[in-house]
C-alpha cells in the first residue's frame, strides 16, 4: 500500500484492509471470548502464517512482542510504570471495533509490521546526497551575501539607536555607507557578534525580514513571557533563506526556532541524564560521588566531563533540542556574558577538580565543555589546560613508585566540546590555536595520546567559507576534529546525514557519533523515531564502510597528514567512498549511557513505540549496570507521525516505506579513532570515587 494513502486512513478503513488481508485473524478475533484466548490464538496463527507468507523478520518481531505482552516495566526516562498491550490493542480492535479508545497511528504500525517485508532499498548514491546544498555552493553562497549585506545595515541601526552603551560605536559624522563598511570589519570579530546577538522575538522576526509566521510569534513570545534563554548571532542568522526560493534551511531553523511543546514544557523540564542530578556527598545514579558544584559529570569509568565556572556555561546560540536544556532553565547556563567570566575562586576550585581526577584510578579521558568550550576567553582556556597538563604530569610521575598492578590508569585523551565552529566561527583565532598547539606539544611529553575537538555541525548549510578557515586552523594546531550530529527530523531527511558527512570528511573532519533526539515530550517536534536511525544506516550509511585495510590507511592519514582535508579527500576518491563512516548511530541512555542495542516490545494505544534497551556491550560500564535489567524506552511520537511531518516538508514518503520494519538494533562498534591507546601499563582494578554494592 502506498505510504502517503495509510497514513491519513481512519480506523474504519484500516479495519476493513485487515479483513482484506488478514481475513482469518479477523475471525480468530471474533470467536475469542478474551484477551487471553486471541494471545494464545495469535501465536498459533503466527506459526502457520509463517510457513506460508510471513518473513522471518516478521515472526521474530512478533516473537518479542508475544513475550513481552502483558509486562508491567517501568519507563526509565519519567520513572513512570506501564503495561505492555500491543496484542490486546489488536484484539479490542478487531473484536470490538472500538475506535474511540485507539489511534489509526497505532494500528497502522501493528498492520505494517504483519504486512510488510523488510527489504533494504538500493540507493541512488549521488541523487541521494546532491538533494541537499552546502554553503560554499555558488547558489547558496550568494543569497549568503544578500543576507549578509541586509543584515549589516540593521545592525547600524541598531548600534545608532543604542550608541554608549557597548564598546561598538560610530564616531560622530559617519556616513551610512562608512558605518556599514565599519560593521562589515567588526563582522569578522567574534565578540561583535556576541554583544549583537539577537535576544528577543521582535529583533528576531525584524532581522528575518519579517517572515516569521504569526504562530512562530506567538510561540517565542510565550517563550519570553516564561523567561526562556533565546540568543542568536547575526552570523548564525545570515544562514537562514528569507528569500522564498533557493536552498531548504529546515535544519537551520529547527535548531534555533522553539517549538510550541517546547516552550509549554519549559520551567518543568528534568535532566534526561540521571545521573547529572547530583546531590552533595550522594553518589549519582551510575555510582560516581563528584565534587561540589556540578562541574564534573560522569558515566562511565574512563570518562569524566569538566564545565567550567566561565563564559563556558554559555553557548554560541541555544540549541532547541540542547541535552543541557535543564541547566538554561534553572540558569545555571545563560546568556549573561559579564557575569559568566571567571570569578577568583574559580582558580581554587579548579585546583580541586583537578585533585579528583588526580586521585581516580581508572580516568584517561577528560571531556572539557558547557555550555560551550570556546566560549571561555583564550586566558580561560590556557589556564584550564595548563591544569590538566600539570595533574597528569603529577599523575604520571607517581605511577613510577607505585608496583605493577597498582598504578593509575594515565591521561590518554583530551577533548573540547564546541558547536562555535558553527555558530561563530571566527571564534578560532590565531591566539586560541597557539593555545591549543602549544598544549598538545607539551602533553605529548606526559603520556597525553589524543587531542581531539569534539564540535557539532548540524547541515551542510553550516560549512561556510568561515568555517572552513576555521578548521583549518584547528587541524593545524595538531589537534582532530570530529562531528556529533543530532538526528531531528530535519537531519534525517533521506541523503541528508550522509551529505553531511561528506561534506565534513572533505574538511578532514571525522564524525564521531550520531545521536537520536532524547524522547522527553519537549523534543515531540524534532523527535525522529529509532527506527529512521537503523533505516539510515543499513540503507545509507553502508555506502560509506570500509574494510580493515582502508580503515589502516584512513588512520595513516589522520595520524601524519599535514594538510587532512586534501589527503581526506583523496582517499575517499581512491577508494570510491562518498563519505566515511566512522560514526556511531546512539541513543543516550538515562543512567546507563549510549546504546543502539534495543529490540521492540510494545506499541501503545497512542501508536508510540516501546523500545527495551540493553547497554552497549563494547565498551566499560560503571558496575552500577550490572544491576540493571532491561531498559524500556516509550518514543514520544509514532511513526506515522513522524512521516506526516516528512510530508509536510515535501518529501517522497516510499523512500522512506522500510521504516516500519526496523525493530531491532545493534549498536556498532567505535571506529579504531576513537578507542583508547594500549599504554602497557598494569592497572589496578580498584575503582575510586564509586560507590557500590
Amino acid at each position: 500500500m502506498k505510504q502517503k494513502k495509510l497514513l491519513y486512513m481512519s480506523l474504519k478503513a484500516l479495519r476493513a484492509e485487515f479483513e482484506k488481508l488478514f481475513p482469518d485473524l479477523c475471525h480468530i478475533a471474533q470467536i475469542c471470548d478474551d484477551c487471553h484466548t486471541f494471545v494464545n490464538e495469535f501465536s498459533t496463527w503466527l506459526r502457520l502464517c509463517h510457513k506460508s507468507s510471513l518473513t522471518h523478520e516478521t515472526v521474530k518481531t512478533w516473537d518479542f512482542l508475544l513475550h513481552s505482552e502483558g509486562k508491567c516495566v517501568e519507563e526509565l526516562s519519567t520513572g513512570t510504570e506501564m503495561y505492555l498491550s500491543t496484542i490486546s490493542i489488536l484484539y479490542e480492535f478487531l473484536k470490538k471495533g472500538k475506535y474511540s479508545d485507539i489511534s489509526p497511528d497505532a494500528i497502522m504500525d501493528i498492520y505494517c509490521l504483519l504486512a510488510g517485508n523488510r527489504v533494504s532499498k538500493e540507493v541512488n548514491k549521488q541523487g541521494m546526497m546532491s538533494r541537499w546544498s552546502s554553503a560554499t555552493d555558488k547558489s547558496v553562497y550568494d543569497i549568503l551575501m544578500q543576507n549578509k549585506h541586509r543584515i549589516i545595515s540593521l545592525l547600524v541601526d541598531k548600534i545608532d539607536k543604542h550608541s554608549g552603551s557597548s564598546r561598538y560605536f560610530f564616531p560622530d559624522g559617519m556616513s551610512h555607507e562608512e558605518k556599514e563598511s565599519q560593521v562589515a570589519l567588526w563582522w569578522n570579530d567574534y565578540r561583535f557578534h556576541l554583544a549583537m546577538a539577537i535576544r528577543t522575538p521582535s529583533e528576531l522576526n525584524m532581522f528575518l525580514g519579517n517572515t516569521l509566521s504569526e504562530e512562530q510569534m506567538s510561540i517565542l513570545s510565550e517563550a519570553r513571557k516564561k523567561q526562556m534563554p533565546f540568543f542568536v548571532t547575526p552570523y548564525y542568522l545570515s544562514l537562514l533563506n528569507v528569500t522564498g526560493h533557493g536552498y531548504d534551511d529546515s535544519a537551520l531553523r529547527s535548531y534555533i526556532l522553539y517549538s510550541r511543546e517546547l516552550v509549554d514544557a519549559f520551567g518543568s523540564i528534568k535532566a534526561w541524564e540521571k545521573e547529572d542530578r547530583v546531590v552533595a556527598g550522594k553518589p549519582n545514579v551510575a555510582g560516581w560521588l563528584l565534587p561540589e558544584g556540578g562541574n564534573i559529570h560522569r558515566r562511565y569509568p574512563e570518562v569524566a566531563i569538566l564545565i567550567p565556572d566561565s563564559m563556558g556555561r554559555a553557548c554560541g546560540g541555544l540549541c532547541a533540542s540542547c541535552q543541557r536544556m535543564y541547566d538554561f532553565q534553572s540558569k545555571r547556563f545563560n546568556f549573561d556574558l559579564d557575569n559568566l567570566k571567571p570569578k577568583e575562586s574559580w582558580s581554587h576550585k579548579l585546583h580541586r577538580l583537578m585533585e579528583y581526577f588526580e586521585n581516580d584510578t581508572q580516568l584517561q579521558d577528560i571531556l572539557i565543555t558547557g555550555g560551550d568550550a570556546f566560549m571561555s576567553q583564550n586566558n580561560t582556556i590556557r589556564n584550564i589546560l595548563e591544569a590538566v597538563y600539570q595533574m597528569a604530569k603529577r599523575k604520571r610521575k607517581a605511577n613510577l613508585s607505585r608496583p605493577e598492578g597498582c598504578k593509575y590508569a594515565e591521561l590518554q585523551r583530551v577533548r573540547l566540546g564546541t558547536r562555535m565552529l558553527a555558530y561563530l566561527p571566527m571564534r578560532i583565532n590565531d591566539e586560541l590555536v597557539d593555545i591549543l598547539g602549544d598544549f598538545k606539544n607539551k602533553s605529548l611529553e606526559v603520556g597525553i595520546k589524543q587531542f581531539i575537538i569534539q564540535t557539532h555541525f548540524q547541515t551542510p548549510l553550516e560549512m561556510t567559507r568561515e568555517a572552513k578557515v576555521a578548521i583549518k586552523k584547528l587541524l593545524g594546531s595538531g589537534w582532530l576534529v570530529t562531528n556529533q550530529l543530532v538526528f531531528n527530523v530535519a537531519a534525517s531527511r533521506t541523503g541528508h546525514t550522509a551529505r553531511l558527512r561528506q561534506v565534513l570528511n572533505r574538511e578532514g573532519i571525522m564524525c564521531y557519533y550520531t545521536f537520536s533526539v532524547k524522547g522527553f515530550n519537549e523534543n515531540r517536534a524534532v523527535f525522529t523515531p529509532i527506527s529512521r536511525s537503523l533505516q539510515e544506516k543499513v540503507e545509507e550509511k553502508r555506502l560509506g564502510i570500509m574494510n580493515e585495510e582502508q580503515e589502516k590507511k584512513l588512520m595513516d592519514i589522520l595520524m601524519t597528514s599535514k594538510d587532512k582535508g586534501r589527503d581526506v579527500g583523496a582517499f575517499m576518491k581512491n577508494n570510491d567512498l562518498p563519505f566515511l563512516a566512522t560514526d556511531r548511530s546512539v541513543l543516550n541512555l538515562p543512567g546507563i549511557g549510549k546504546s543502539m542495542t534495543f529490540k521492540l516490545a510494545g506499541i501503545t494505544p497512542e501508536g508510540c513505540r516501546v523500545l527495551c534497551f540493553s547497554h552497549d556491550k563494547t565498551r566499560w560500564h560503571s558496575p552500577v549496570i550490572n544491576a540493571m535489567k532491561d531498559i524500556y524506552i516509550v518514543e514520544n511520537k509514532s511513526i506515522a507521525a513522524y512521516l506526516r511531518q516528512l510530508a509536510d516538508m515535501g518529501e517522497q514518503l516510499e523512500d522512506y516505506s522500510s521504516i516500519w520494519y526496523y525493530c531491532f538494533g545493534e549498536t556498532e562498534p567505535r571506529f579504531v579513532l576513537y578507542q583508547y591507546p594500549d599504554t602497557g601499563l598494569s592497572v589496578t582494578n580498584e575503582i575510586t570515587n564509586l560507590v557500590y554494592e
